[in-house]
């Protein structure tokens, strides 16, 4: 009768779940059961305990790089959105301080060549595919328009803009924070199961020369 398999993984997990693998100090302890189906089993079990570690660790290495590439995109459009918002608030500005001017200091701007109110419209250049760019001249706006995924895009006031970006930033640095602590601790446990499937592989190579040696020396003696 086959042995049944060993647990390989402790309760004891990391904060996003990720079971610790325990270290065997004591080979013999651990491998109470000597018999070739248990040592099999065993050494079976930790060959499935690695596979798993090493699929999450391709899927984190995978969201990592999503998110690497994520952030920059993210921060470069709230760079936009705020550039705008600052844009909008020191022409309101602008406006609110000529209210306050008196008679003569409007006469005196009359002088002047260009209203600093009259703020000319953004020339800039946006992507058409990976390698063509157009340019392009941006209007006086108080919204912008969003992609959220999925193919949707919304159009947001610049300060609803500006606060749901940071959010997403926010979330984003701390997801790819999260995900570089995981592969650290799954690298942590992969090691931990190569050298414990090292050791109880040693261990049975060492078991199985005793036992040879052991039955040599007793047809040995039977011979004399």
């Amino acid at each position: 009768m086959a042995s049944k398999p060993k647990t390989i993984f402790s309760e004891e997990r990391n904060p996003r779940g990720i079971p610790k693998a325990p270290f065997i100090a004591n080979v013999d302890e651990y491998m109470s059961d000597d018999s070739s189906d248990s040592i099999e089993t065993t050494l079976r079990a930790f060959q499935d305990a690695i596979a798993k570690y090493r699929y999450m660790e391709a899927n984190l290495t995978q969201r990592r790089t999503s998110l690497e590439e994520k952030i920059p995109d993210i921060r470069k459009t709230l760079d936009v959105v705020e550039y705008l918002q600052e844009r909008r608030e020191g022409k309101s500005k602008t406006e609110n301080d000529e209210d306050d001017l008196d008679d003569d200091d409007l006469e005196d701007e009359d002088d002047e060549e260009e209203d600093p109110s009259n703020l000319k419209p953004i020339t800039t250049t946006y992507e058409l595919n990976d390698t063509l760019y157009a340019e392009a001249q941006l209007e006086e706006s108080d919204s912008v328009y969003l992609w959220l995924g999925a193919n949707v895009m919304l159009s947001y006031k610049l300060p609803q803009a500006q606060s749901l970006l940071n959010t997403r930033l926010e979330a984003a640095q701390q997801n790819l924070q999260n995900t570089i602590e995981d592969l650290e601790f799954l690298r942590e446990q992969l090691t931990i199961m190569e050298v414990n499937t090292a050791r109880v592989y040693n261990w049975d190579v060492k078991r199985r020369r005793d036992k040879r040696i052991a039955a040599e020396k007793e047809e040995g003696k039977e011979g004399r």
